[in-house]
């Protein structure tokens, strides 16, 4: 079978107005075309084909089981080729082919996912890396010149960032806890006694001064997730972020620990372009994109 297509996209282009219009007069008149150029198009792609795309029912012209199947990928091949024209504007105009984004896994998933999408109705054509990084991770990411972007709890020497979000971070367990038994204020003596649920750094010089509290008893793990399903689990506690555990705490599967001090603290996070005088459209509009998600939220 010859690898060239033997069809043309404009031949798909005319099967698909005709079904969609309703009749060839009509797909002509969408296309600007004449009916006879539309007519010989759809009988083009039957006698190479060999198949029969409509049938007479009555008085009217409907598809048969094969031109149903040929319609559709008829729609979907326009639009492929649709869509290829458009990436091709974008990065004639300059949109970048890839974007990549370094994000503090304390950033609000919600509010990651809707700025990609968002971002990806204006430019589909461009890919987006995500590098989910915690503490020193994001740092790295941007010193080392891998991420265009960053989300991060700091703004490194050589690097320029404006406050994006400020987070509340809660000491929490699960209800059924001994520290929930104690039955009065809780202090860093009674919080050794137990498991401590730590999420790693995920920097390379990790910086042992991020974790809460000095205990004998500690579980590091590599995400923000498993942290919350440990403790959500009753085997420990830990110090997590109120915007992902919301859900938790108003099921009652998760319980602020009563510290005497200690109880909560605030986590910033900054939006930091790694070079912004070299930084392309895409980079500029997914930054404010972010930027407006936040607000918004």
């Amino acid at each position: 079978m010859s690898r060239i297509p033997r069809i043309s996209l404009e031949h798909w282009r005319s099967l698909q107005a005709v079904v969609d219009s309703g009749g060839y007069a009509q797909a002509a008149a969408a296309l600007h075309k004449s009916q006879s150029a539309v007519t010989y198009a759809v009988q083009k792609i039957e006698s190479q084909l060999g198949v029969k795309i409509f049938e007479i029912e009555g008085r009217k012209a409907v598809l048969t089981p094969t031109g149903q199947m040929l319609y559709r990928r008829a729609v979907a091949l326009v639009e492929e080729a649709r869509e290829l024209e458009c990436a091709a504007q974008l990065l004639s105009a300059g949109w970048e082919a890839e974007i990549r984004l370094a994000t503090e896994i304390l950033f609000p998933p919600r509010l990651l996912l809707d700025s990609l999408a968002r971002f990806r109705t204006e430019s589909p054509g461009t890919r987006i890396e995500v590098i989910e990084s915690v503490l020193g991770g994001t740092t790295e990411a941007l010193l080392q010149g891998r991420t265009d972007i960053a989300i991060s709890p700091r703004v490194p020497p050589g690097f320029l960032g404006d406050p994006l979000l400020r987070m509340r971070i809660v000491a929490v367990a699960h209800p059924e806890h001994p520290l929930h038994r104690v039955g009065r204020e809780l202090t860093y003596r009674d919080l050794r006694a137990h498991l401590h649920v730590v999420v790693r750094d995920s920097g390379v010089k990790r910086d042992l001064q991020e974790l809460s509290v000095e205990v004998e008893q500690r579980w590091t793990v590599g995400h923000l997730a498993t942290s919350i399903e440990a403790v959500r689990s009753g085997y420990g506690f830990a110090w997590l972020p109120e915007e992902h555990i919301r859900d938790e705490l108003a099921a009652g599967t998760l319980k602020r620990l009563p510290l005497r001090e200690g109880a909560e603290s605030v986590a910033e996070l900054f939006l930091v372009v790694a070079e912004p005088d070299l930084a392309g459209p895409g980079v500029r509009r997914l930054t404010a994109i972010i930027r407006e998600a936040v607000g918004a939220s």
